[in-house]
């Protein structure tokens, strides 16, 4: 088990913008990660649907984790919406996720959202948690969200500025 105070023996991960050549990686990060793993082509569809927020983590020259998001706009607020976020089990519990989901929501700021939102299955409590430790809170529960039937909880972090 890593501990917090054992993490600084990782050196910090590059986060840049995803490039098509990742996807092979991203790709083996969401078959390992998901019950029901997005499709390839998602994935390459993503650079033109979100090319200032689609996210790699890279460690030693390695893509260690990934995180594709948008931005909704309701007519009222602009909104960040985190749609996709993996990390390889070899390199988890390293702080790799919490780089990606700051790197995004900092994007998100920028593009003036005032939040973000995500959903996350029901029974996936790690993920909640983790959600949590980064200042989200639950908003609402989707009933059948998932393909198996399983419902969706919205969790929300609001920006202060």
């Amino acid at each position: 088990m890593i501990r917090s105070h054992d993490l600084a023996i990782y050196p910090l991960p590059n986060i840049r913008r995803a490039v098509p050549s990742d996807i092979t990686a991203i790709v083996a990060i969401e078959q390992e990660s998901f019950i029901d793993p997005w499709e390839p082509e998602v994935f390459l569809e993503a650079f033109s649907c979100f090319p200032t927020t689609y996210f790699v983590a890279v460690c030693d020259g390695v893509v260690a984790g990934f995180i594709i998001g948008t931005l909704e706009n309701t007519g009222e607020n602009i909104y960040g919406h985190l749609c996709n976020f993996g990390v390889s089990s070899t390199y988890r519990r390293r702080g790799i996720g919490r780089l990606l989901v700051r790197r995004l929501e900092h994007q998100f700021s920028l593009e003036l959202a005032t939040g973000v939102q995500l959903e996350v299955r029901v029974s996936n409590t790690a993920a909640q948690r983790f959600y949590r430790r980064l200042g989200y809170r639950d908003v609402f529960i989707i009933e059948g969200y998932y393909s198996n039937g399983e419902d969706g909880l919205v969790m929300m972090k609001w920006f202060r500025f």
